[in-house]
């Protein structure tokens, strides 16, 4: 297969891969440029026989090694930290291309849970439970030993409390998500808290770049104030769109043509749990 071939074949699923990782679209792209750059330079290319596992070992320790080498500017990172929004795909949803990008592993939440396990955890626990790959596959792609990663697995899955099934339909949230938006535009205090969570969480990260909560806000009251507080700043000067975000019904919040604020959800009993936030310039970058 030419190398041309080889990028259309796998690039999505290396893409994939290191965004779960990650959580960065700009560095996940980087990282899967430079694995095809690096099995492209390999003199013994043609001979290797599982293309895929090769290419995915590349982007798997190129992420490894970008997450231990980042570790440190995650500990004074100003505020809650989120994923970089992957926004709706254009492509067809019919293209098979796209699979690992429509799974409802991409979602915030569920990235979030894997930014609690370790480098390693992370990439055993996606290239297994994800991915769908063998203890053998893994164990070639990390260089350990199969039984080191079932041991792995298993240690990494108890961490990861995430019941898909537990969600609404992608219409209800999509549904739930415009409801909300039009009570906050309306003023609609009691249909507001009808439809999200007495506990319900709001975490925004502006990484210290823009003016921005620094700390989650908690409880319907207390939400349900700040979402008002910032719809009279911007009163008259915004535009809201609804798009998919992560996978998951989302929105985003516009200001003068200029992308402001990115908006996912997390649900639970088709009320809305959680509401994430990204409003750091530098993760909206790839998005402008």
């Amino acid at each position: 297969m030419s190398m041309e071939g080889l990028y259309r074949t796998y690039q999505p699923l290396l893409f994939s891969l290191a965004y779960r990782m990650l959580g960065s679209v700009m560095d996940s792209e980087d990282i899967v440029q430079e694995a095809f750059i690096t099995f492209d330079q390999l003199p013994n290319r043609e001979q290797i026989e599982n293309k895929k596992a090769y290419l995915c070992r590349i982007v798997t320790n190129r992420c490894l090694d970008l997450i231990r080498s980042s570790a440190k500017k995650r500990e004074v990172y100003v505020g809650p930290w989120l994923p970089e929004p992957l926004l709706e795909i254009q492509n067809s949803p019919n293209d098979p291309s796209q699979v690992f990008l429509q799974q409802e592993s991409i979602s915030t939440a569920y990235l979030l849970l894997l930014q609690q396990l370790n480098a390693t955890e992370r990439a055993v626990f996606l290239l297994r439970d994800v991915f769908q790959y063998s203890y053998d596959e893994i164990a070639e792609i990390l260089g350990k030993s199969n039984a080191n990663c079932r041991q792995i697995f298993h240690r990494a899955k108890k961490s990861m409390e995430y019941d898909p099934m537990k969600q609404p339909s992608i219409s209800m949230a999509e549904s739930i998500v415009k409801e909300f938006v039009q009570s906050i535009l309306n003023g609609n205090v009691n249909q507001l808290l009808d439809l999200i969570s007495e506990d319900v969480a709001m975490y925004t990260d502006g990484g210290g770049k823009v003016k921005a909560a620094r700390i989650p806000i908690f409880g319907a009251a207390s939400v349900i104030q700040l979402l008002q507080s910032l719809l009279k700043m911007y009163a008259g000067k915004f535009s809201l769109s609804f798009t998919t975000v992560n996978g998951l019904p989302g929105v985003i919040l516009t200001t003068d043509d200029h992308l402001q604020y990115v908006y996912s959800f997390a649900f639970n009993d088709n009320r809305i749990q959680t509401i994430y936030t990204v409003a750091n310039p530098d993760k909206l970058r790839h998005l402008q």
